[in-house]
């Protein structure tokens, strides 16, 4: 009897052990559970006016090329903790500035890189060659200048430009390499486009701290990345925007590593949706709220009335993950952004055209590719891979792509070089506003298909591909990511595995 008891006694430490683990397991998770949630919304003091990045037009060489020059730097900056927190940027401590150039101009960027570490340069939603798209295969060493050249060939829209480093990417942006590159068209733009006075950019990032130091540490049961406890605007803490005009135009930028808001003021006023990732909707859609993942843009103009003020601010996100994945995504956070302050008497604005623009018919897709997004490291069950060509599609064809996410947690889809049309998504209206446009992002909620009519031009490179990827960094970090290459249709048979062999990554080509 002696030796039972013994043995019961020997068996029961490890099963006490066991229910103490499941108990401290239990208190952490709840714990998690009921701090996750974030609201911010009437606590925020709007304290300091927004900063407007400086517009960089650089030079015309004779020969009519515009020229801009990037430094990307190191630094300290005050975001709301100090003047002592380390930071990145470009000609500039903390972001870049905003990048302009009219459609159907030659320009070359001189980006040097002074950060003391490799880094790349990529253009968001810009058309060009894959050469000059800044991507993993362009890498900028330290102490070395990177000048890519390329026409720009698109109509007028609100791009940006931040690096593209393979493993990378979510830690230089958060130090905070970013910038707006801005295309306009020849002539008058029917939108406000006095920039700074009533065409505004509004770069929005959530950022935590840990004293006066940026933190990018993910959230405990967090799977989508860094997600932060304050927002800032253009590298704003706390920012308010005095308007001075009937309206004012918000190029809105979700520049955040993995943070899903919904948009929309504490007042409860409509806004116009005027323009997406690719430039202006054929004609305004009067919203109340907008939705935008990691990476999209969207244009809207804001009608104030004289004296009022108005809180834009972020209420929880339609993520479709389930409660949980829900939770510790940020799908129950509300967050105050920005203020926008009405002058007491405004100057006039002119009248908002029904119609923006006419969007060209992209035609009938020549084929039909599936894209699943099957984990947080993975699309199509296959981790990045620098040295292998996933798609090979042929130029001036437009492809049916059908992007699954199979996953079971958020993500978004980012394909470089095009401008897409969205032709339907899982459980979301055909006519629902944030279809509407051209775009080059999407969020794509688990268990949704969306599909994506999808044009290809003519820069043609069968060794140097352009990406495509999940736009949560962390995710595309981790290896949820894939290449295509562009080519002539009697290369097609050609192309091999080893990508990024025919160029050299300084020389612009």
């Amino acid at each position: 009897m002696d030796v039972v008891k013994l043995l019961v006694r020997l068996l029961a430490i490890p099963f006490v052990l066991f229910l103490a683990f499941v108990a401290v397991i239990g208190g952490l998770a709840v714990h998690a559970w009921t701090t996750r949630a974030l609201d911010t919304t009437g606590r925020v003091d709007f304290d300091t006016a927004l900063r407007i990045p400086p517009v960089e037009s650089g030079t015309v060489d004779a020969d009519g090329t515009r020229v801009f020059d990037l430094t990307m730097q190191r630094g300290t900056t005050d975001l709301g903790h100090g003047p002592d927190t380390r930071t990145w940027g470009v000609n500039g401590s903390y972001l870049g500035p905003t990048l302009r150039a009219v459609r159907g101009e030659n320009v070359r960027v001189n980006v040097t890189n002074e950060l003391g570490e490799t880094s790349t340069m990529h253009w968001h939603g810009m058309h060009l060659p894959a050469a000059m798209d800044g991507g993993p295969h362009q890498p900028i060493e330290p102490g070395t200048t990177w000048s890519p050249y390329w026409t720009v060939d698109q109509p007028a829209a609100t791009l940006w430009y931040h690096p593209h480093l393979h493993g990378s990417t979510a830690a230089h942006v958060y130090r905070g390499v970013a910038g707006m590159f801005l295309i306009d068209e020849p002539g008058t733009s029917p939108l406000p486009h006095d920039y700074g006075v009533d065409d505004i950019p509004l770069i929005v990032q959530d950022r935590k701290f840990d004293g006066d130091q940026l933190d990018d540490s993910s959230a405990i049961f967090a799977d989508v990345g860094t997600l932060g406890d304050e927002i800032l605007v253009n590298g704003t803490p706390r920012p308010f925007l005095d308007v001075g005009t009937e309206t004012v135009r918000l190029r809105v930028l979700n520049a955040s590593n993995a943070r899903v808001y919904n948009f929309s003021f504490d007042t409860g006023i409509p806004f116009l949706l005027v323009g997406s990732d690719g430039g202006l909707l054929e004609e305004p859609r009067a919203v109340r709220s907008l939705q935008l993942s990691p990476g999209e843009r969207a244009e809207i103009v804001v009608r104030p009335e004289a004296g009022s003020r108005h809180v834009l601010r972020s209420t929880p996100p339609e993520l479709k993950a389930g409660f949980w994945q829900d939770r510790f995504s940020g799908g129950d956070d509300r967050m105050d952004v920005l203020e926008l302050r009405a002058a007491p008497v405004l100057g006039s604005s002119a009248a908002i055209p029904e119609r923006l623009t006419i969007l060209p018919e992209l035609g009938e897709p020549s084929s039909t590719r599936r894209i699943d997004l099957t984990s947080s490291t993975t699309i199509n069950d296959r981790e990045m891979d620098m040295g292998r060509i996933d798609e090979v599609v042929v130029a001036g064809t437009t492809e049916l792509w059908e992007v699954r996410n199979v996953s079971g947690t958020i993500h978004n889809f980012h394909i470089h070089d095009v401008q897409f049309e969205i032709l339907g998504m899982t459980g979301v209206s055909p006519d629902h506003p944030s279809l509407a446009g051209r775009k080059d992002t999407v969020f794509v909620p688990p268990a949704a298909t969306v599909r994506l009519l999808v044009p290809f031009g003519s820069h043609t490179d069968p060794a140097m591909p352009y990406m495509y990827h999940c736009h949560l960094l962390e995710h595309e970090d981790s290896g949820m990511m894939g290449q295509f290459v562009v080519v002539g249709a009697d290369e097609v048979h050609d192309v091999t595995q080893a990508a990024g062999t025919a160029h050299h990554a300084h020389d612009g080509g």
